[in-house]
């Protein structure tokens, strides 16, 4: 099968270990994790790397549902093939429904913090632009049903490093740290073809993603 990957900064270092362990040698194109914030933008950019990418026989999204920004995405040769999560980190955990078991967790991994348009960075600007005392003001709203900053263990890098900038964060919003067990499973099932509907969507070529596709089983 001629399959193009798509991945997220996100999930880089999990997503190469994947593959490494696949040895799956599939075409890889990156999306930045900036363009979750808006959903049109992100929707946007992910048509365009499906329009930009004529001759595969499937588009595989390492990615999940991420807001509903596929709704309307369309493939004219290829199929579309999407993890039922909502978003990355569902992906890691295994499925939404280990997910929800955390649901007062923010969620934290290397790629996330690497990211320079994190919502630490993004407080980090806030602090400098507004002063500390609103910004304090800004984010405790923005955080107001967390109470936990979670860092996903999922092998694939050192996790002391990410484990102190994860502690720096907690303290700045006054949430508890931990590091919960995850994993690449789910990538792995998407790479390496072992795929039932239950956990993946999959959209034939000239048929767009619709809303009402978008259930999640696990």
């Amino acid at each position: 099968m001629n399959s193009l990957v798509i991945g997220c900064r996100t999930t880089e270092n999990e997503l190469l270990a994947a593959m490494e362990e696949c040895s799956c040698s599939f075409p890889l194109v990156w999306i930045d994790a900036r363009l979750h914030n808006v959903r049109a933008k992100l929707k946007s950019a992910l048509q365009s790397i499906v329009d930009d990418s004529p001759g595969f026989d499937e588009i595989l999204f390492a990615t999940g549902f991420c807001g509903n920004s596929i709704i309307g995405l369309e493939s004219r040769d290829a199929a579309l093939v999407i993890p039922r999560t909502d978003d990355c980190t569902s992906l890691l955990l295994g499925g939404c429904k280990n997910k929800t078991k955390h649901l007062d967790c923010y969620f934290l991994t290397e790629g996330w913090l690497k990211g320079s348009g994190n919502i630490w960075n993004e407080y980090t600007r806030s602090v400098k632009r507004y002063g500390k005392e609103k910004a304090d003001h800004i984010f405790s709203v923005m955080f107001a049903h967390y109470r936990r900053i979670a860092l996903l263990d999922t092998g694939c890098y050192p996790l002391e490093p990410s484990l102190q900038k994860a502690k720096a964060i907690a303290d700045a919003f006054s949430l508890s740290c931990e590091v919960l067990p995850a994993g690449i499973s789910y990538l792995k099932e998407l790479l390496s073809g072992a795929r039932s509907p239950e956990r993946f969507l999959r959209v034939p070529p000239r048929a767009a993603v619709t809303q009402d596709m978008l259930q999640i089983f696990s």
